[in-house]
């Protein structure tokens, strides 16, 4: 994997206000940013000749009907930043999902400054979906005083479970770590259902983790805190026992916690950062979660479901075959 230089000079003028920048053999023209993160920036990028590439044996869910995509830029200072991007686009070449975002290309290239130094700088694309995340509609919707339709929060949640269930099912399973609605792009078109896609595997890893000492639980602590969103992280990631056996039931209770904010924009712990006194942590290891105080637009079934999911002792939660079962009856129950 690599990229010109000639492509990274171009990009820097591309972003500023001309120029094309390219990924292996694949030329594009950076159009705007439309996103950014941390040490990541994202691209709306149209490729120049897309018609070579869509010659090709390729998946029609990788190949843009228009040439545009999301890239993905992420600058890189240290050892232990490059060996993460590496694992994220090593974790992401496992999945094939529809409900998963794909990896579509990649490159990394080393960058020397003008100080001499060396750095990398990583170019991830992926298709578009310029409808934003759940977390970018909530903010709209609440301005607006709007909520999803009973159905349509059963079948974004059951996309969502569709995808996870592939990451789940893979041996060794894999976790994803982070799932909230700020990682869940949603496409809504007029007339049709809306659709779900789960991304950001930067913090996926192999889900299940033998802890038998105090300082592995402490390690885990730390890698938690750091990778997974603490409003929609597990109570065993927060306090984790020195002898515990940690799985992919980490991201049920983080499902549980996105299906409540579908409904109603927050995850259902949030209210304790706004409390004298409030303590996030101690609410989520409670499972203290808090309905909102308006009459509710949704069924007692779909609260129902949410318990069920934030059970603060992980073998009591259901497992994600159980939970897609369970979706599926919702579905056909409140369907029109």
């Amino acid at each position: 994997m690599g990229c010109s230089l000639s492509g990274l000079n171009a990009l820097y003028d591309a972003a500023t206000g001309g120029g094309d920048v390219w990924i292996n053999e694949r030329r594009f023209r950076v159009l705007r940013q439309i996103g950014e993160g941390g040490f990541a920036f994202v691209y709306l990028v149209k490729e120049h000749d897309a018609s070579s590439y869509a010659a090709r044996d390729r998946h029609p869910s990788h190949v843009s009907d228009d040439g545009t995509y999301a890239m993905k830029k992420v600058l890189i200072q240290s050892r232990e930043q490059l060996d993460l991007v590496k694992e994220e686009i090593r974790v992401s070449s496992l999945f094939n999902h529809p409900n998963l975002l794909p990896l579509l290309d990649h490159a990394i290239i080393a960058v020397k400054s003008t100080q001499g130094d060396w750095s990398h700088e990583a170019y991830l694309l992926f298709p578009v979906h310029l409808d934003g995340t759940l977390f970018d509609n909530a903010a709209v919707m609440q301005s607006r005083k709007e909520f999803y339709s009973v159905v349509d929060v059963l079948r974004i949640f059951q996309q969502i479970c569709e995808g996870l269930k592939h990451m789940h099912s893979l041996d060794p399973p894999y976790a994803h770590n982070d799932v909230k609605p700020g990682n869940v792009l949603v496409t809504c078109r007029k007339g049709q259902a809306p659709l779900a896609t789960l991304m950001d595997f930067g913090s996926s890893r192999p889900a299940r983790n033998q802890i038998r000492s105090r300082s592995e639980a402490l390690r885990l602590q730390e890698w938690a805190a750091e990778h997974c969103s603490a409003p929609f992280r597990a109570p065993e990631l927060w306090d984790c026992p020195s002898h515990a056996d940690i799985d992919e039931r980490t991201d049920i209770w983080s499902l549980g916690c996105t299906l409540y904010a579908i409904m109603y924009g927050v995850s259902p712990f949030e209210y304790a950062l706004g409390e004298s006194g409030g303590s996030l942590q101690l609410a989520i290891m409670n499972a203290q979660l808090k309905w909102p105080a308006l009459p509710s637009t949704y069924p007692d079934a779909l609260h129902k479901f949410v318990t069920w999911m934030l059970q603060p002792q992980p073998e009591m939660r259901p497992r994600i075959n159980d939970i897609l079962l369970h979706v599926d009856k919702l579905v056909e129950k409140y369907s029109p």
